[in-house]
């Protein structure tokens, strides 16, 4: 379907430069330019009304060239829920979908609604709004049981996305969503658990896929049925899905009419993808690969704008101190150069056993490695495999060659390109980041930090790859560490059940830099605050300010800064699984708020305020 074209506002361009406010006085035009943005906190919820619902009471102080300030109230505002049917869609938002399009019933014959809104991505196509939005997994059926954990019922569930054609009140900057209508996967097998996101420098929607239970090993000897739900349900025939087409980055193109392109890529690699980033050279990428004992990767694009073909690298951690987060020099084990033409035919006609030789336990010519998991394996690599290898089972050959594959629970990457810097949020120190004498390999050996933190990687040029061949980038990693501010602080367990300072950053998920705001945002997937928050911090003063409160229970999802929409700037942020308490709630609280919160619903959304900036 098309959406119809309506022209209510007159929207600017999302990347013009910094603004300039005119005002015109006795014929001259005074140049009044945005120098700064500070950002009030807003106070932690201690009573249950606030704890039950999603707000801000935070204010933007925003400085100007002549050395006035002006202050800008922040407030939460709800675009849609995932129960609401959104203009002429038959279903409602979170509603999951076969391959012919037709809506998937639970057990019961209900619809599977996800309560799980992630990654958005809010761009303009010449003058008109469209919102991309992931559903990353389903959480309830409909009788209010955790569908993953359902007798007779599916661990995974085929997933899905959604294209929201969203218009402006150009004279409050209220956001309407006002048609809506699922993005069509089937050309590309369909989707598979996406996360987060990212908007790369030429406006299209960059998404994800974490690659969680489809290992290829265990499926092909028949002792993994994640796939099970992808076969009956989406494609309605056992054996139709393939692991190895899932774990890669969909890239979607938006027109101005509402039609949109999928494309995955396979020349990235394949692994627990959280979101890529992709640097302002328009080639080089950053990509988080969630789960335990996990990479860090680099992929270098043959051409601007174009990812459909270059070369990945997985990162080596040369740790420099095991204080405050740790820090380490990177360099670069290079994987191999690909192009998703390549790795597709690959992928539709390779197994696990085609690439790797594989051991329970140790062997002449196999190597150990722990990759994925925090178990060890024991690999060969057959012959003239190593390109199979590196795109398919990009972790796994990450560690065969060297590369760490010890970080755990890595999220959300973003760029400060005026600084070069990369931020990236690790949840949780701990399992593969500890120090471990009887691993494989130890390269990361940090003191344990469930409340985890976010670090900043220093980005540099002339850089070479572990075997001293020139990497083709000016956006290279070459340090990392973490920031005073982005630390977690674990505390003993509060009156309300919180287990890390709730003043503080607690596992550390969604992150998105504002370089016109020279703020870091930073969204919380917390096991360890009863509400979850989203933060702000300022690179330039270090100051930390919470500027969201999370429904109970609810995931921070969706981060995305958005300037300079006519007169009004955005930030979007979507809840998942509202009502899902941590372990450590107070039982009372617990029953307390359980009534009020709607586990069915999950909101996407924005915060509002902001001005042109």
């Amino acid at each position: 379907m098309q959406f119809k074209k309506k022209q209510l506002v007159r929207l600017m361009s999302l990347s013009t430069a910094a603004v300039v406010i005119s005002i015109t006085l006795t014929g001259c035009i005074l140049e009044k330019e945005v120098t700064g943005v500070e950002f009030t906190n807003t106070p932690r919820p201690v009573t249950d009304g606030d704890m039950v619902r999603t707000y801000s009471k935070t204010t933007a102080i925003v400085s100007y060239s002549d050395g006035t300030t002006k202050e800008y109230p922040l407030s939460y505002q709800k675009l849609f829920g995932v129960k609401d049917r959104v203009g002429g869609n038959a279903y409602p938002a979170g509603q999951l979908y076969a391959r012919d399009g037709s809506p998937i019933m639970d057990p019961y014959g209900q619809p599977v609604i996800a309560e799980t809104p992630d990654g958005n991505s809010l761009l303009q196509v010449e003058d008109r709004l469209f919102l991309v939005t992931h559903y990353e997994y389903d959480w309830l059926l409909s009788d209010g049981a955790k569908s993953y954990k359902t007798e007779d019922w599916y661990s995974r569930m085929p997933m899905s996305m959604t294209l929201t054609h969203i218009e402006q009140d150009e004279n409050t900057g209220i956001l309407s969503a006002v048609e809506q209508r699922p993005i069509d996967f089937s050309a590309v097998g369909g989707v598979w658990i996406p996360c987060f996101a990212s908007q790369t420098p030429w406006n299209t929607h960059l998404g994800s896929e974490e690659d969680y239970d489809l290992d290829a090993r265990t499926i092909e000897t028949g002792s993994n049925d994640a796939l099970a739900g992808m076969d009956d349900l989406y494609f309605g025939a056992p054996g139709s899905a393939n692991p190895y087409h899932y774990g890669h980055f969909p890239e979607i193109t938006v027109a101005a009419d509402g039609n949109t392109d999928v494309v995955k890529h396979y020349a990235m690699g394949r692994a627990t993808w959280e979101m890529a980033m992709v640097m302002p050279d328009e080639r080089t990428t950053f990509a988080g690969d969630d789960g335990k004992n996990t990479g860090l990767f680099m992929f270098v694009a043959d051409r601007k704008a174009d990812l459909s073909a270059g070369t990945l690298y997985a990162a080596k951690w040369t740790q420099t101190s095991a204080a405050n987060g740790g820090a380490a020099t990177l360099s670069w084990i290079r994987l191999g150069h690909a192009t998703d033409a390549e790795i597709k035919a690959l992928a539709d006609s390779t197994t696990f056993s085609d690439i790797f030789e594989f051991s329970p336990e140790p062997a002449e010519g196999f190597k150990a490695i722990r990759a994925g998991s925090k178990t060890t394996e024991y690999l060969k690599l057959k012959p003239g495999m190593e390109k199979a290898a590196a795109f398919l089972e990009t972790r796994r050959y990450a560690a065969y060659l060297g590369a760490t594959t010890e970080f755990n629970k890595m999220e959300g990457v973003a760029v400060n390109g005026d600084d070069k810097r990369v931020y990236v949020a690790i949840s949780k120190i701990k399992d593969g980041m500890l120090e471990d004498p009887t691993a494989p390999a130890d390269d990361i050996r940090l003191p344990k930090l469930s409340a985890g933190a976010t670090y900043e990687m220093t980005l540099a040029g002339n850089q070479t790859d572990s075997e001293g061949n020139p990497i083709d980038s000016d956006w290279v990693g070459t340090a990392i560490h973490v920031p005073a501010a982005l630390l977690g602080e674990e505390i003993a367990v509060d009156e309300q059940g919180n287990t890390a300072n709730p003043d503080r950053i607690a596992n550390p998920d969604n992150v998105f830099f504002s370089a016109r705001m020279r703020t870091l945002f930073i969204g919380e997937d917390s096991g360890m605050h009863v509400n979850n928050y989203v933060w702000a911090y300022n690179v330039d003063t270090g100051k930390l300010s919470r500027i969201l409160s999370l429904m109970a229970g609810a995931e921070a999802t969706g981060l995305q800064a958005v300037e300079n929409i006519g007169d009004y700037s955005y930030i979007m942020s979507n809840a998942q699984h509202q009502g899902d308490f941590i372990k450590t709630m107070n039982e009372e609280l617990k029953s307390r708020l359980a009534d009020k919160i709607d586990r069915f619903d999950a909101p996407v959304g924005y915060i509002k305020g902001l001005p042109r900036l």
